[in-house]
């Protein structure tokens, strides 16, 4: 990737190389279609590493097959059909089917992944990126709602740890409000919108109960966001405490993985009501994620609280810090 463009864009060439982190097919197309055009216009060369076949997307199939039950064999038979919309919806972009890696990690399991396997996980990862050498990287952003797409972040930020030359990162939001965050836009001319749009077409298993949704984002701009620099350990979540006995508190980074429950997490409360996590020895290598979630099962597969990324080396208590009040 070159130097930016004057509306503040990134430059593109002949020499930038591009790798889009998909966590599902149709990622790829809404979050960076027009992204994927301009550096292959360029001259540059990209690459798909695509995290699940999206297998696990029960709800258009039922609607799609007219079948309730779904066993393994029903699942299998979806993830062909998802991947034979990918590679349309792939040469509608102009994108080679050689550029498509798949790692068929399983769909809504990429979190259970990065906190069971994170070892695993981050040098499947890592190797991809070592493999491929891009200077330029579109990955979910870590605000994104869908846990897919959050952890995916996470995977790639830790496997570029300690990278003597990390490539640019742009993050994309497809699950979730950008808020009053700064974006870059990707303006797109009317070819490229075109080939968005006939990408997007490719994927009618998604367009069957979503199209409308899926529509109206394609045509919008695509944005994308610069990682969001750490916060003191202090925490943004204050839930409610008839929730507690069901939190539990995640943190990876490159050196451990370790889970609490919300009620034997190592928090403190600040004089001034800041929750603030009292981080071990083991977790302050760079850079640490934490996540906050609910052990219930439910339907919503949506991130409530989701990850934060947080300043590892967190210094000793001073004094006006009190334990977190627990619950008798």
């Amino acid at each position: 990737m070159d130097s930016a463009r004057g509306d503040g864009g990134p430059e593109f060439s002949a020499s930038t190389r591009l790798l889009v982190i998909a966590p599902h097919p149709d990622d790829e197309t809404l979050a960076t279609g027009v992204l994927l055009q301009q550096v292959l216009a360029a001259g540059g060369e990209v690459r798909i590493l695509l995290l699940t076949a999206g297998d696990n997307n029960p709800w258009p199939q039922r609607a799609l097959e007219r079948r309730w039950r779904l066993g393994a064999a029903d699942r299998r038979r979806w993830a062909q059909r998802r991947a034979a919309e990918l590679q349309h919806a792939l040469a509608a972009l102009g994108v080679p089917a050689t550029a498509l890696q798949s790692l068929d990690w399983p769909d809504l399991g990429v979190t259970g992944l990065l906190l069971q396997s994170t070892d695993r996980a981050v040098a499947a990862i890592r190797d991809a990126i070592d493999r491929f050498a891009p200077d330029l990287i579109a990955v979910p952003s870590l605000q994104d709602r869908h846990p897919d797409h959050s952890a995916a972040h996470v995977l790639v930020r830790l496997a570029l740890a300690g990278h003597a030359t990390p490539p640019a990162l742009l993050a994309y939001l497809v699950h979730g409000d950008k808020g009053d965050r700064r974006a870059l836009k990707m303006p797109a001319t009317a070819a490229q919108l075109a080939g968005k749009r006939a990408a997007l077409q490719a994927h009618r298993s998604q367009l069957a109960l979503s199209g409308k949704r899926l529509r109206r984002m394609a045509e919008r701009d695509e944005t994308y966001f610069e990682p969001d620099a750490p916060m003191p350990a202090a925490l943004p979540w204050h839930p409610p405490r008839v929730w507690w006995r069901w939190l539990r508190l995640d943190l990876v980074n490159p050196a451990t993985s370790q889970r609490w429950a919300w009620q034997s997490a190592p928090l403190r409360h600040d004089a001034d009501g800041t929750l603030r996590l009292q981080l071990p020895a083991a977790a302050r290598a760079a850079p640490c994620f934490v996540r906050l979630s609910l052990d219930l099962c439910s339907p919503w597969i949506f991130d409530h609280w989701g990850w934060c990324q947080i300043q590892a080396d967190e210094p000793t208590p001073a004094a006006g810090v009190a334990p977190l009040d627990r619950p008798s």
